[in-house]
């Protein structure tokens, strides 16, 4: 089985709806390397029991962080619980780290049904899909 590393990050509104996505899909999460935002990746650890390599927290630093693990190409996906109605100090961070997944074709979710929908799907975790990744000239 390929490794496959996903990050999980959710604004604070929405942090015990992710912890809640997290325990009912716990056994696909076992199968994933998981890496967090600071105090996120502290709750699931603590929530969940599962292993989390935590960075910064959004404000701090930590969405750019993630950010580039995409632009390396080491993160598989993204699941972003985020606030559309509560604004963060740090939206351009998350505007930056969601435009980073576009750019660079890595599957996102920012909310319980389409995170629900990655999950289930037969792709996910699968060693047959690998999704196609841009090739940009660097030297520009």
């Amino acid at each position: 089985m390929p490794e496959y590393t996903i990050a999980l990050v959710a604004h604070d509104h929405k942090k015990s709806e992710l912890i809640q996505w997290i325990k009912t899909h716990i056994n696909v999460m076992k199968n994933c390397n998981i890496v967090a935002t600071g105090t996120t990746g502290k709750l699931i650890a603590k929530e969940t029991g599962l292993e989390v390599k935590r960075y910064q927290s959004g404000p701090l630093g930590g969405d750019q962080q993630i950010g580039a693990l995409i632009a390396e190409g080491t993160l598989t996906a993204l699941f972003f619980f985020w606030d559309p109605l509560n604004p963060a100090p740090h939206d351009p961070d998350v505007k930056a780290l969601l435009r980073l997944c576009s750019v660079w074709n890595v599957p996102v979710a920012c909310n319980a049904a389409s995170a629900d929908l990655m999950v289930t799907s037969p792709l996910f975790l699968s060693m047959d899909y690998q999704p196609a990744k841009p090739e940009y000239d660097r030297a520009n």
